[in-house]
């Protein structure tokens, strides 16, 4: 999975939300203070700001869902020798 994947799976849902919400990017637009245009290219290319994206989130989800993915999580080193890879 690439990080292309993600900025257009993310696209994809927030479209999703805003369709199941019944908004129009209009009315999204008007909520989120993200420039319509920009939810349509957000929408069509999956590429935003990030400050852009929060807002958007936040109007059509839980913001603290995207912020519990950096918190709480310690990451296992990587392992660094074929003995390690396998014993996983």
């Amino acid at each position: 999975m690439s990080g292309r994947d993600v900025q257009t799976t993310l696209a994809g849902y927030v479209q999703q939300r805003r369709k199941v919400l019944k908004w129009s990017r209009a009315a999204l637009a008007e909520r989120s203070t993200v420039p319509a245009p920009t939810i349509k290219k957000f929408e069509t290319t999956g590429q935003i700001s990030l400050r852009q994206f929060l807002l958007l989130w936040q109007c059509v989800d839980d913001l603290q869902r995207v912020q519990s993915l950096a918190q709480g999580r310690e990451q296992k080193p990587l392992p660094q020798t074929l003995d390690e890879v396998l014993a996983q």
